[in-house]
């Protein structure tokens, strides 16, 4: 984008009346932001929704002075700028109607990874929500998601952190401008986030963090990925809108559950008692659920099979390393005995049916066991 048209955007993005969803209206029909301003009020006015008074609106000089303003601040810093019409948008985001025209990004963000999560909460996480979070972070690592949330305290920063532990790429979304900071104590985390990600906002460099900046971000984290998953929420907060919003885009919303008499966890249980959210107790959940394949194991039996290797215990010990030891006693038993009926392997291996169903179900997804009609399973 030239500075003409870039200075020309801005302005429309300051008329009074002007939204994104208007914005893209009017460019849409006119071809430009700079189009838009040179249009004759006739030819605006077929455009549905748009009348006298917005016409009146792009007339007024003030806004133009406050491009100017912010165009100067992107000619110094050089943000990332990611337009509506572009390649280089986030995909996901396109298609959602009131989603920005114009993000201004900083670090290294790279949208070639469609396996988008964003994770959001409350910001007094308990030490069990933190601990699930950093662990469903650990278990989704081989599928190399990027990982959205806030920058907030509480579920949001651990997510970030947590996702930079495992070198994944980790987007904050801000609700202020790219030149400050919010809150302050996570400046600390700044040059990490933007070596492993960075930072998007639809804010301007004069945006401060005002309350109702924080809820209009709130749609981006839900438009942007593939899924949202809500770890802790009271009763009521912004993690919540953000689900409502996800399901309006018609994302999956994934809650984690807690007992009823939990305030961190009513918000969840919500959720998921009104089915506007997947119940989720772990990874696997979110895995089965959105259909992802765990390509690195699968191409281990491959390669193996194609060179025709015969030694089954190359291919097992690689297996291995990812299963846990109930995993391991229920792959060995299996190993042993053959096909299996599920009720059969739980009273054999002294596990709840419960517990059973859901092991076999993580080692489904890890591919080292296969269901077979009639509740049979076998070990791979």
């Amino acid at each position: 984008m030239n500075s003409t048209e870039l200075f020309n955007l801005l302005a429309l993005l300051k008329v009074e009346g002007v939204g994104d969803i208007v914005a893209k209206k009017l460019i849409n029909h006119c071809g430009s932001a700079e189009n838009v301003f040179n249009s004759r009020a006739q030819s605006l006015k077929s455009i549905d929704g748009i009348g006298a008074f917005l016409i009146k609106n792009l007339k007024n000089k003030t806004i133009f002075e406050k491009a100017e303003q912010e165009l100067r601040f992107i000619e110094k810093e050089k943000p990332t700028l990611l337009y509506f019409q572009n390649d280089d948008y986030p995909n996901r985001l396109k298609h959602c109607i009131d989603g920005p025209v114009l993000l201004f990004g900083s670090g290294n963000i790279n949208f070639e990874n469609r396996k988008i999560i964003s994770i959001v909460g409350t910001r007094e996480v308990t030490s069990h929500g933190a601990d699930f979070c950093k662990r469903l972070i650990e278990d989704l690592a081989a599928f190399n998601p990027i990982i959205v949330s806030g920058f907030a305290y509480g579920v949001d920063i651990v997510a970030h952190q947590a996702a930079m532990e495992n070198n994944l790429q980790t987007i904050g979304v801000l609700a202020h401008g790219l030149n400050q900071v919010y809150p302050k104590p996570h400046k600390k985390y700044v040059a990490k986030m933007e070596n492993n990600g960075g930072f998007l906002t639809e804010f301007w460099s004069s945006s401060n963090p005002e309350k109702e900046n924080f809820v209009k971000r709130n749609r981006i984290v839900a438009g942007i990925s593939e899924a949202t998953v809500v770890i802790e929420s009271a009763e009521k907060g912004g993690s919540l809108i953000t689900a409502i919003m996800a399901n309006e885009y018609n994302r999956d919303v994934f809650a984690v559950p807690g007992r009823i008499s939990d305030k961190f966890s009513q918000g969840c249980n919500n959720l998921i008692k009104t089915q506007r959210a997947n119940l989720m107790t772990s990874a696997a959940d979110l895995v089965y659920i959105l259909n992802w394949e765990i390509h690195s194991q699968a191409q281990t039996r491959g390669k193996a099979e194609q060179s025709g290797a015969n030694d089954n215990k190359v291919i097992q010990k690689q297996l291995f390393v990812s299963l846990d030891n109930e995993e391991q006693k229920v792959y060995n038993y299996l190993q042993q005995n053959g096909k299996q009926l599920l009720d059969i392997i739980a009273l054999d291996c002294d596990f709840p049916i419960f517990r059973i169903s859901s092991l076999l179900l993580n080692m489904e997804l890890k591919g080292v066991v296969r269901p077979l009609p009639g509740k049979l399973f076998e070990a791979i």
